[in-house]
């Protein structure tokens, strides 16, 4: 087997363990959604950590035998490989829009790679490295205050997390080159701090990518880290390593058009989950309760009859009342000169009447 074609079977068993662990931990998170974001007594944890260990070491052998034009490109496979396997492994399927998200950020993103041009090794100075040191902390923990304050939308917080975990490994990565680049003429002391930055940054980002899974799925914070990473670490090698587009001003351009297809495939997959997450909340349109009144047999309640009282010796009983009594019961006419009563004179009795005789 040559030495490309080891290559790129190493990045390929690379990308599976990488998107093994990203799935491991989608799990823990969902499954233990108010733990820390190190859920240290979790034996499944630290199943994603030796995956993620695993995807690195395999990473960092396929750049011993490859170009890094080849491998950083079949890094981005990371996300083609989690969708089917989280669909075959633990039965979450993803939609057509997460999967054309996801696409479009692979093709951006492999694109962009392979237009960064190579340049001799090169290694940072002692003011570059606190320099970058510190911009990627004070970035990281920016991003991460954002995501506290956005804890009502799970998506974004999501996103926000995945960023501050893609740009800590991404650093962690330039550090590490920067190391062994340093090491080709001998271990130094000097180079302590920098393996100090080096497992912060990898901590960090560990911690953040498992935090960016809770309440939010794996397509979408995934998809944020495998492209956030790569970009962040090819960012420090232009600006401070002197590398390249290839092709002039046409690569310039041609990258540019990748890095919008990227983004483009990370926001389709932010809306699909943000849309997910509304059709969950929303509640089902159920009609309103219509108050019905009551039986007037159960508003009233019945009078209750009393008892007859036994009557005394020598005193008469009263004579029952008819139950109907009340039903047959009619006015008595009025004899008096009343308004809108009839008026009946009533007769006066005879007097003789005396004559007077004058």
């Amino acid at each position: 087997m040559s030495a490309l074609a080891l290559s790129v079977l190493l990045s390929l068993f690379s990308a599976v363990a990488y998107a093994g662990g990203a799935i491991v931990q989608e799990r823990v998170a969902v499954s233990s959604p108010d733990e820390s974001c190190a859920p240290l007594r979790r034996p499944a944890w630290w199943a994603s950590v030796v995956l993620n260990g695993l995807g690195g070491l395999l990473h960092v052998a396929a750049l011993a035998y490859g170009p890094l034009s080849l491998v950083q490109p079949l890094g981005a496979l990371t996300i083609v490989f989690a969708l089917p396997m989280a669909a075959l492994f633990v039965g979450r399927r993803a939609g057509a829009t997460a999967w054309r998200g996801a696409v479009m950020a692979t093709v951006g993103l492999a694109g962009l790679l392979s237009l960064v041009g190579a340049s001799d090794a090169q290694t940072l100075s002692g003011a570059q490295r606190v320099t970058v040191a510190l911009v990627t902390a004070g970035g990281v923990l920016a991003l991460m205050v954002a995501a506290r304050a956005a804890h009502r939308h799970p998506a974004i917080r999501s996103v926000l997390l995945a960023t501050g975990s893609g740009v800590a490994f991404g650093m962690s990565s330039v550090f590490t080159k920067t190391v062994a680049v340093d090491w080709k003429s001998g271990v130094a002391l000097a180079d302590v701090p920098s393996l100090a930055v080096i497992g912060v940054f990898a901590t960090a980002g560990l911690l953040l990518s498992q935090a960016s899974y809770r309440g939010a799925g794996l397509a979408a914070p995934l998809a944020t880290l495998t492209v956030v990473n790569p970009v962040a670490a090819a960012a420090v090698g232009i600006t401070m390593f002197g590398e390249t587009f290839r092709y002039g001003s046409t690569g310039t351009a041609l990258a540019l058009g990748c890095g919008v297809v990227a983004a483009g495939g990370l926001i389709l997959l932010t809306t699909e989950r943000i849309g997910g997450e509304q059709r969950t909340a929303a509640p089902s349109a159920a009609p309103e309760p219509v108050c019905e009144p009551e039986p007037l047999q159960t508003v009233i309640a019945p009078v209750p009859t009393q008892a007859p009282v036994p009557a005394e010796e020598g005193v008469p009983a009263a004579a029952p009342a008819k139950e109907d009594s009340y039903g047959d019961w009619e006015p008595a006419p009025l004899y008096a000169p009343f308004y809108g009563g009839p008026f009946v004179p009533v007769p006066a009795p005879d007097r003789p009447r005396a004559r007077v005789k004058s």
